[in-house]
């Protein structure tokens, strides 16, 4: 794949406004050839930045964030990874959402490093020169990471950088597969709305808990958000709203910024500045007595089911209350009678309300479900 080599002020037309060879096609940008980014930076960009929602939890509403909001948050990333001693970035990350303008454009600038990013998957890695790199990753890098391994094992140090919903299987699969102090996965919870909220950092074993950002405290004065006002170990184990301060949170046109957010995200209290991510709001079911994460249940079956692609939605049933729909989309040249609803019942604990063929599932370039295809028709699969 070719890369066309963009000025820094090209490449910092960053949000709604990103044109199409920002957004759309391959380019690099030689940071290290820039004498002084930060001036470059605040220097290029407008006062405020403007970006819109996906649309996957509600209508897309636009939002503002300032100019040296933004450039502090890329510092933070850039101490997020910095430790790795990055030589280059690559990214496949599109500039017009928050987290790829941060971590697209801003990071690399952070950290004085050239930059290749490209908005598909065909093909491997670019030859960067360098052997420690930064992956700005969307939902399917680590399947693209698994194909290369070969490349890989060729570098030195490869961390990934991820702000996508919950971790896809094939994460773990490959850190063990690049080895020991080859690679690390930097996790980071945030939204459009919020910009950065929390991060965690993991190479082996399970993931630790969530910690936020320098600048993010729980509301109500950093003491958590366990619901009997207690921290630390005694903190009671209930899935409680994280809802949070922080200087960065974006603003909508003509509207002062909130003091707070709630997140929609459900959380386990550890002590005052971590957690444990329990799911999203909505995103949480109990089926008979028995609650389900719709995010790791799909992450379960997508290793399960011959399947495209896939979605659990939430649905409101009237014998039990909460239940569960999926939909599947077949691999070219398959039928729907091959999906294996055992293998769901194992997953869910119950058989799903109702099952759906569907040609396509539409995604936002995060991987975000935006809306269900209406020209679905049930399977006739016997559930």
């Amino acid at each position: 794949m070719e890369y066309q080599k963009l000025t820094p002020a090209r490449a910092l037309a960053l949000g709604a406004g990103a044109p199409p060879e920002v957004a759309d096609r391959a380019w690099c940008v030689r940071w290290d050839e820039v004498p002084d980014a930060a001036r470059t930076v605040l220097g290029t960009l407008p006062a405020a930045l403007e970006f819109h929602t996906s649309g996957s939890t509600g209508p897309s509403r636009r939002w503002l964030r300032g100019r040296g909001d933004s450039w502090r948050e890329a510092g933070m990333l850039a101490e997020f990874v910095r430790r790795d001693a990055p030589q280059a970035v690559v990214s496949f990350a599109p500039p017009v959402h928050v987290y790829g303008a941060l971590a697209t454009v801003l990071l690399p600038a952070r950290l004085g490093v050239p930059v290749w990013y490209r908005p598909g998957y065909i093909g491997g890695l670019p030859d960067t020169g360098a052997r420690r790199i930064v992956v700005v990753a969307t939902p399917w890098i680590f399947s693209l990471l698994l194909r290369h391994m070969d490349r890989v094992r060729t570098l030195e140090h490869v961390t990934v950088l991820y702000s996508s919903a919950m971790l896809p299987a094939d994460a773990a699969v490959f850190l063990r597969e690049a080895g020991p102090g080859r690679a690390a996965i930097v996790e980071l919870l945030g939204s459009t709305e919020t910009g950065g909220v929390a991060v965690r950092r993991w190479s082996e074993g399970e993931p630790p808990a969530w910690t936020l950002f320098p600048d993010v405290a729980f509301a109500g004065g950093g003491s958590g958000p366990a619901p009997d006002g207690r921290t630390g170990d005694g903190a009671a184990e209930t899935a409680v709203p994280l809802v949070i301060r922080s200087p960065r949170l974006a603003h909508r046109p003509g509207e002062p910024a909130p003091h707070e957010w709630p997140t929609g995200d459900l959380v386990e209290p550890v002590d005052g500045r971590t957690f444990r991510l329990l799911g999203r709001t909505g995103r949480l079911v109990k089926i008979n007595g028995q609650r389900i994460n719709l995010d790791e249940a799909e992450h379960t079956l997508r290793a399960r089911l011959d399947c495209a692609d896939l979605a659990l939605v939430p649905v409101n049933d009237t014998m039990i209350g909460e239940h569960v729909d999926l939909y599947v989309v077949p691999r070219p040249g398959t039928a729907s009678a091959g999906t294996d609803l055992a293998a769901v019942r194992a997953v869910l604990g119950a058989r799903p309300r109702t099952t759906h063929v569907v040609p396509a599932l539409g995604r936002s370039a995060m991987g975000k479900l935006q809306h269900l295809t209406t020209s679905h028709s049930p399977t006739g699969i016997p559930t």
